[in-house]
């Protein structure tokens, strides 16, 4: 089996990558897209194959997808990069990869979503059969395109897609939990976010390459317990500000998912079930 890896130099691919090699058995291999040869040599180091070249390049996709059996699809543009470019690299560039792989003989495709694609709270969890409602503080090109996305894709009639949606990702030095602040600052006392350590969003992904008969099958990755505004300026170390306790929270179940799916189904559980967890483990 050879899977191929796009989106391998991001916060999230590059510490995917690591753990499917640890995990392949001898008879697997893994093959990465990155845009420069210098960015692929940890890679290579590691035992993976090495395809130079960009993702909305019709040539390059011919060479990655060459003898491939699986595709991941973590590739993503979002936080600050012009609306035109997010549909090029979110939409564009994974529908043409998903063509790519169907024309190859691509047994199985898994697209790397998020949970932005819902948009607007229902009042509890967001499950798998929610559908995407444009709006909430969250929606923009960024979620507009994954969810176009996701719908191409599984649109495409012989080829195995799978879905994975992720929370907020954050662990082993990512500077996310961070960058959390630049919203959360803004948010009422009581606003939560829906996060995921990089362990358990590796966890969830390769539950869903290797499980057999899930083809169409969309599943929320997450941690057990969203935290406050004012737990993620604890957690940085930062002084709440005190307008967080007088605003009120416009959408209190905005990007909150239900993991039910993915753990009936797929049996995940996560390791680090809160970020608490993950600080008391040296995990951060």
């Amino acid at each position: 089996m050879l899977t191929l890896v796009t989106g391998t130099t991001g916060q999230v691919g590059r510490r995917f990558v690591p753990r499917l090699l640890a995990q392949a058995r001898p008879e697997e291999r893994v093959r990465v897209l990155v845009r420069d040869s210098a960015r692929g040599e940890p890679f290579a180091e590691l035992g993976a194959e090495v395809v130079v070249g960009d993702l909305r390049d019709a040539d390059v996709l011919g060479k990655a997808v060459a003898g491939v059996d699986a595709v991941v699809n973590v590739a993503a543009s979002f936080r600050g990069v012009p609306d035109e470019e997010a549909w090029a690299v979110n939409r564009d560039a994974a529908v043409e990869l998903g063509r790519a792989a169907l024309a190859s003989g691509v047994r199985r495709f898994v697209q790397v979503s998020t949970g932005v694609v819902y948009g607007t709270g229902r009042g509890r969890p967001l499950t798998e059969d929610d559908e995407s409602r444009p709006g909430g503080a969250w929606w923009g090109a960024y979620g507009e395109s994954k969810s176009a996305a996701e719908r191409e894709l599984l649109a495409l009639e012989g080829l195995d897609v799978r879905v994975g949606r992720l929370p907020f990702v954050y662990g082993e030095g990512d500077p996310h939990l961070a960058q959390s602040l630049i919203w959360a600052k803004g948010w009422a006392a009581t606003q939560r976010l829906h996060m995921g350590h990089h362990v358990d969003v590796a966890q969830g992904l390769l539950r869903i390459l290797h499980a057999p008969g899930i083809a169409g099958r969309i599943y929320n990755i997450a941690d057990d317990a969203p935290v406050t505004a004012v737990e993620l300026h604890q957690l940085n170390g930062v002084e709440i500000p005190q307008e967080l306790y007088s605003r009120t929270d416009p959408d209190p179940w905005l990007c909150i998912t239900s993991t039910e799916r993915i753990r009936r189904e797929l049996g995940y559980r996560p390791l680090y079930p809160s970020v608490y967890a993950a600080r008391d483990a040296g995990a951060l």
